[in-house]
């Protein structure tokens, strides 16, 4: 069997941090290594290990995740100012942990690339 991923110890209490969103599918925490003024990661209770093992089963899911960062950056009121959202996939993408998130980036002017 798999060792839990750190997002799936957070939802079972075994790590503490706090959740700033969550229902069925979704939670959200702050990112322990900001690279910005807010930087959410908006994980799925369902664990994927990266992009890759998206399944067609999963589209909605996403879907979902990235409904979920847009109703956050309202939230936190860099929806007009902007932001970004971003999946890291494998090492070289920088995925860290292999746990699909999406990273929600902003209140801050971001560097273009």
């Amino acid at each position: 069997m798999e060792e839990k991923s750190v997002f799936e110890m957070i939802l079972n209490k075994e790590i503490e941090s706090e959740i700033i969103y969550e229902d069925d599918d979704i939670f959200s925490i702050q990112d322990i290594n900001p690279v910005a003024r807010i930087h959410l990661l908006i994980i799925p209770k369902k664990r994927i290990n990266t992009i890759n093992n998206l399944s067609d089963e999963d589209t909605l899911l996403v879907g979902k995740m990235i409904q979920v960062a847009k109703d956050l950056a309202k939230k936190y009121e860099i929806d007009q100012s902007g932001y970004r959202l971003i999946f890291n996939t494998n090492d070289d993408g920088g995925q860290t942990v292999y746990h699909i998130h999406l990273h929600l980036i902003g209140g801050e002017k971001l560097k273009a690339f």
